[in-house]
């Protein structure tokens, strides 16, 4: 039996390592951008226990692919070169798999060790930003449809949103009449609207959200709050930073139970994420749809569907 290793609770410095060289000579689309992707991806995923004793968040599978998977393949047919992995908990075997599944593309590793928030996060990634001033900044658990290139081609910032239920749950956005955004509040009490940022941006300018951030993060030294991305952008907002939005078809949020089953559910259902030809299997009954990693061996089972 091995031992379920904790979350971490001490912290040592910040690292930044390098991969290896992007060697992609095609796209799908006409238009390459010279800009990064952060995915920030240090949590401990404490809402998918048990799963995420052992397994970091990002590769917990959906329809048969990790999380990751899809983001990273999303944002490459959108032509991003560069990612800019923000790791934590088990990031070893975020890297291990990165560098075995994507070979070719240029990826740099920062270790969040002093777990202060996702504004926190994306503040470490600085050094390995170094001078791009557009990127994307992806969520590690957050999945999306709809018109991202919309929101990777603004020329300002630019966030991608959905109405809610509740949106005293989320990131609000109240916006101006031309549709840039004219308030911005982290779970308010009393909310003035429902349109939730799902965790996708375009940064026009990543050197001023650096700066923002840094502001943050030295207010709340003493009060040692953790600081989020939203904080940030508010600091922006607040110095007069245009931000555009653009509205997403669907948005599936992975970071729980719940919502990774109904994930994989809907994913399911859609053409081309379940198996269409399987193996036999022995005294074993398929009802599609269902996806089954390779190798398996199953007997005496009913399987599916979902």
């Amino acid at each position: 039996m091995h031992a379920i290793p904790p979350p971490p609770d001490e912290h040592p410095a910040t690292e930044v390592t390098k991969y290896r060289p992007f060697n992609i000579s095609t796209f799908d689309n006409s238009k390459t951008h010279p800009m990064k992707a952060i995915i920030p991806i240090a949590g401990a995923g404490k809402r998918l226990r048990p799963f995420t004793y052992t397994q970091p968040k990002p590769l917990i599978p959906v329809a048969g692919k990790p999380i990751l998977s899809y983001i990273i393949e999303q944002l490459r047919a959108l032509g991003i070169e560069e990612f800019v992995f923000v790791l934590g908990y088990l990031g070893d075997k975020v890297q291990e798999y990165v560098g075995e599944r994507y070979p070719d593309i240029d990826a740099q590793y920062v270790t969040q060790e002093d777990r202060r928030g996702s504004g926190h996060a994306i503040y470490l990634a600085k050094e390995a930003i170094g001078e791009t001033r557009e990127v994307v900044i992806a969520y590690g658990d957050t999945l999306l449809e709809g018109p991202i290139d919309k929101i990777v081609n603004c020329d300002c910032t630019c966030l991608a949103i959905k109405p809610v239920e509740d949106p005293r749950q989320f990131g609000i956005v109240e916006l101006n009449d031309d549709g840039t955004v004219r308030r911005m509040t982290e779970k308010p009490r009393m909310p003035r609207g429902n349109n939730a940022m799902v965790g996708f941006y375009k940064i026009n300018d990543f050197g001023a959200l650096h700066a923002s951030l840094g502001q943050v993060l030295a207010e709340a030294v003493d009060r040692k709050e953790e600081i989020t991305l939203t904080d940030g952008l508010i600091n922006l907002l607040d110095k007069g930073h245009v931000m555009h939005t653009e509205q997403v078809d669907r948005w599936y949020d992975c970071g729980n139970a719940e919502v990774l089953l109904a994930t994989n559910q809907q994913l399911l259902d859609k053409r081309g994420y379940a198996e269409s030809t399987l193996p036999a299997f022995d005294r074993t009954i398929i009802i599609h749809p269902v996806t089954i990693g390779k190798g398996c061996r199953i007997s005496d089972a009913i399987i599916g569907p979902h």
